[in-house]
């Protein structure tokens, strides 16, 4: 900390007493204490840089400030963000629905953080919280995978690929310092939720183009993974990867909590690792046993409820079983959340549920079955459940991650106006620009990314895959300027408070029937022309052709 006054004033604490121009100490509690002499109204400047290296790259840091003063610091700041915030141009809405998407929109870009530092070589290089020593390569830190897999990687790889790419090769760092990805690190591995969801984040970016050049490294990291735990972390790796590669699903009595979560989870995991076997052609058998395990969900599907259910090592199902039960089996939520959580999959979980009548009828459940819950496992209410009893939409849970794409379950059914109707309803009530206008945790940013995204009009499923499934868009304009400066214009001219339906929709000035549009489609430029109406449009997706991704018959094949 640099200072533009000199110290009149100097002295450093021991615990609780005070030594006047000491000036180290050594004590269970320390700090310092320095006073100017001001005249009134007088203001004194610090320049202030850290590092995680060394007091002298502490020093070179402080470089990048220059010879500026504070209000020319400010000045720039201000612009840069006008400059990232101004890659996407919202019109045709409220003031406080500007306050609301780009609030939203700030917090989406807030993590992961920088770990990096650049030396006084201008070589880029982190400080490995893994191993402890100052290595060359990118580095990020504080961000948790358990949700920001659902939708901000997404965006990220959407908007801003290059930043994001420097993120991949930090995970790739972190693997070869700790022998495991990140699942969330804060600043090294965190033992905090479930899941081994650095696969989703890594292949998503890999398939949508954001290539880091030691992929084979890559595909090992996540071949790892699938086939251990961290020593000291239990939520880095895979816990219970045993009983999961063995019976196809993590047991309800093993002692392992939040185990069907955990399942669940697992098996889109090891989708994901399918597609990016598939994808660097690596044998047939072994890109075939990632596509059984992909399948692994179907193991904790009770037909008796319709639900997912905790099952024991002996193949029964866990009794009692109560859908409104959080925790236990499940992840900060019950059932009735996590139920969903088949995001590569959708199509086999309408079979299970009995067809596409039965799964539209599950799905409107959520909302009609009311706010009611069962704590016990946590001894409290704790603050998900109120937030989801406050919300008042039945059981849905829009403050935690793992019902956050729910509603766009609807398209893959057929019913996309369904999804358009309940969307609506969620980004009107629930996101806000007042001060308690948040739903729940913003959580590394994805509550955010979800509103950004489904106030645009998509919104990414099944990361993974190279679509996005078809909402409708909040703003009656919206430009989205790439990072090669090709720009998509999503128009919606008729939008309004009670405009919230789908009546036809064209692309690039063709006429467009699909629920889904692809990245590729997106990042080609053009324009989204929506044509919005008061009632819904029950002729839109009716085809299956029409739907969004799920397993096709070719890919099924893999599972004989």
């Amino acid at each position: 900390i640099v200072f533009d006054k000199p110290f009149t004033y100097r002295a450093t604490f021991a615990d609780q007493t005070l030594h006047a121009d000491k000036l180290e100490q050594t004590a269970g509690h320390t700090g310092a204490v320095i006073g100017f002499r001001t005249k009134k109204g007088e203001i004194v400047h610090a320049r202030v840089a850290s590092s995680f290296i060394s007091p002298e790259q502490a020093e070179q840091n402080l470089k990048e400030l220059g010879n500026d003063r504070f209000d020319a610091i400010a000045a720039q700041g201000k612009a840069e963000w006008n400059k990232v915030l101004g890659r996407i141009r919202v019109e045709g809405g409220s003031l406080d629905q500007y306050r609301t998407f780009y609030s939203c929109l700030y917090r989406s870009l807030l993590f992961p953080r920088k770990f990096y530092e650049v030396d006084a070589d201008g070589k880029i290089v982190h400080y490995s919280p893994y191993n402890g020593k100052v290595l060359p390569g990118f580095m990020y830190t504080d961000t948790g995978f358990w949700d920001t897999f659902r939708c901000l990687f997404p965006f990220l790889n959407l908007m801003f690929p290059e930043q994001n790419k420097e993120m991949q090769e930090g995970l790739i760092n972190t693997y070869k310092e700790s022998g495991f990805f990140p699942e969330w690190a804060s600043p090294g591995h965190r033992d905090c939720m479930i899941g081994n969801n650095s696969a989703s984040v890594l292949v998503d970016a890999y398939m949508k183009g954001i290539k880091v050049e030691d992929v084979e490294t890559l595909y090992q990291g996540l071949i790892h993974g699938t086939e251990h735990v961290h020593p000291k972390v239990s939520s880095t790796g895979r816990l219970g990867h045993e009983y999961y590669n063995r019976l196809g699903y993590v047991p309800y009595d093993v002692k392992i909590r939040e185990n069907t979560a955990r399942t669940l989870e697992y098996a889109y995991n090891d989708w994901c690792i399918y597609t990016l076997a598939k994808a660097l052609k690596r044998p047939k058998k072994e890109i075939a046993q990632y596509a059984r395990r992909a399948m692994n969900y179907r193991n904790v599907f009770d037909k008796e409820t319709s639900l997912m259910r905790g099952r024991n090592e002996n193949g029964t199902f866990m009794s009692p079983f109560s859908p409104l039960k959080w925790g236990d089996a499940f992840t900060e939520g019950n059932s009735w959340h996590y139920t969903w959580s088949v995001f590569h999959d959708p199509q086999g979980l309408i079979d299970l549920m009995g067809g596409r009548r039965a799964f539209v009828t599950m799905l409107d459940s959520v909302f009609t079955v009311p706010p009611l819950f069962d704590e016990s496992y946590y001894g409290a209410v704790i603050h998900e459940i109120r937030e989801m009893q406050i919300m008042n939409m039945g059981n849905y849970a829009h403050g935690n991650q793992p019902i956050q794409h729910m509603i766009y379950l609807y398209n893959y059914a057929g019913e996309p106006w369904k999804a358009q109707y309940w969307l609506r309803r969620v980004m009107d009530q629930l996101y806000m620009p007042t001060p308690d206008g948040y739903c729940g945790d913003e959580d590394n940013g994805q509550t955010s990314a979800w509103y950004v995204f489904s106030a645009l009009g998509f919104y990414p499923v099944c990361p993974g895959t190279d679509e996005y499934v078809l909402g409708a868009p909040l703003f009656k304009k919206a430009t989205l300027t790439f990072e090669d400066g090709k720009q998509m214009v999503i128009n919606a001219p008729e939008n309004n408070a009670h405009n919230v339906y789908v009546e036809s929709l064209h692309l690039n000035g063709q006429p467009y029937t699909k629920n889904y549009v692809k990245h590729a489609d997106l990042l080609s430029g053009g324009t989204l022309d929506f044509r919005m109406s008061d009632h819904p449009n029950h002729d839109r997706g009716t085809k299956p052709s029409d739907f969004p991704y799920s397993f096709s018959v070719s890919e099924k094949s893999f599972f004989r």
